[in-house]
């Protein structure tokens, strides 16, 4: 065998056998990783010891949807047992499943500070800050899921020492002053570090023309680049089509129904979901996201995406896409997803309310 063509082979070799850092350091935790489009119950998953984090369980979440620029991961604490403190130059947003507890954050080690959470509290860690959590409940175990984006800043710095063991401070985000974790009052636009239970916060309407009646509240914490939102819709009714960037995991918090999402002028994927699903749209994929339950849906998104350009630096716009935009308004659809979603709806014993929005609505 020639010199070159032997060279050839072994690049290929190699090639496959590649792994990112984040990758090479996610096998280093010992922990599995869930992919594919979505997670069906995020109560159900099986964790493995996590054995860096001290009593923590977990499994990796990388669904493909992320597009290698956030990752989310489900942790569980056993009761009345803490995890090892610790810090890192990625962002981190997390959301309580079930349980009660702890978390204190510090960037001065006299200097911490300490707040509650339960089932429904959503927070965001300062980056690099030191955090530690705890399970306060002896007989219960407390499990969250959190949204990082520890893919990007581990695959663009490849050392593991200079993430996790780094002293610089982020003073424009985080320098330990102290009321930092306090909610604040709700607003569209709702700039707070800590809410107690974002299941029952206050939305509002007009904030992504969604259509339908569709209302949101957006998530701006400790001054990171993850953005949050929350969204609801009524019984019978769904939402716009649009599409976006990478990396937005929508967790389903009440409700039932499905949501369809495809690659232009390809096939749609359906995702049928119910409280705990969790999935992510792929990058400039369209989607769209439909009530079949008997009661409003409400969600919650986490994610970068939204603020990643297209290709070329331009942003997303939502508006039709007959002006340029990344939304299809009901009257574009094809016919057939609202004639489906009659049919879903005929089958689970409700009505369509989507009247006085579609123009092809059989229940004017």
């Amino acid at each position: 065998m020639a010199k070159a063509e032997m060279a050839v082979q072994n690049e290929v070799r190699e090639r496959i056998s590649y792994k990112s850092p984040y990758e090479q350091w996610k096998g280093s935790e010992g922990l599995p990783t869930l992919r594919g489009y979505f997670v069906e119950n995020l109560f159900d998953l099986e964790l493995s010891p996590w054995k860096s984090s001290g009593d923590g369980l977990a499994v990796f979440v990388n669904l493909e949807g992320t597009g290698g620029f956030n990752d989310a991961y489900v942790c569980e604490i056993p009761p009345g047992k803490s995890l090892r403190p610790h810090r890192h130059l990625f962002e981190e947003t997390i959301y309580i499943l079930r349980g009660q507890g702890a978390t204190s954050v510090w960037i001065a080690e006299d200097k911490k500070q300490s707040f509650e959470w339960q089932e429904g509290s959503f927070f965001s860690i300062p980056m690099n800050a030191w955090h530690q959590h705890f399970n306060v409940s002896g007989s219960e175990p407390a499990r969250y899921i959190a949204m990082t984006s520890a893919p990007r800043v581990i695959d663009t710095f490849n050392n593991l020492e200079f993430v996790s063991e780094n002293p610089f401070v982020f003073r424009d985000r985080f320098n330990g002053e102290q009321g930092y974790f306090k909610q604040t009052e709700p607003a569209k636009q709702w700039s707070t570090n800590f809410v107690a239970d974002v299941r029952v916060c206050q939305t509002f309407s007009g904030g992504f023309n969604r259509g339908a009646g569709a209302t949101s509240t957006v998530f701006r914490m400790v001054n990171n680049t993850v953005k949050s939102h929350v969204s609801q819709w009524a019984v019978g009714s769904y939402k716009k089509a649009h599409r976006h960037g990478p990396g937005i995991h929508i967790v389903i918090l009440r409700g039932h129904g499905y949501s369809l999402m495809w690659q232009e002028g390809k096939p749609m994927e359906r995702i049928d979901w119910g409280p705990g699903s969790m999935f992510v749209p792929p990058e400039m994929w369209f989607h769209q996201h439909f009530n079949t339950g008997a009661d409003p849906v409400f969600f919650l998104a986490i994610g970068w995406g939204s603020d990643k350009p297209k290709s070329g630096g331009k942003s997303y716009v939502y508006k039709s896409v007959k002006e340029g935009g990344d939304q299809i308004e009901y009257e574009d659809e094809e016919p057939k997803i609202h004639a489906d979603f009659e049919a879903a709806l005929a089958k689970a014993g409700a009505r369509c309310q989507m009247g006085s929005y579609h123009p092809s609505c059989a229940q004017k």
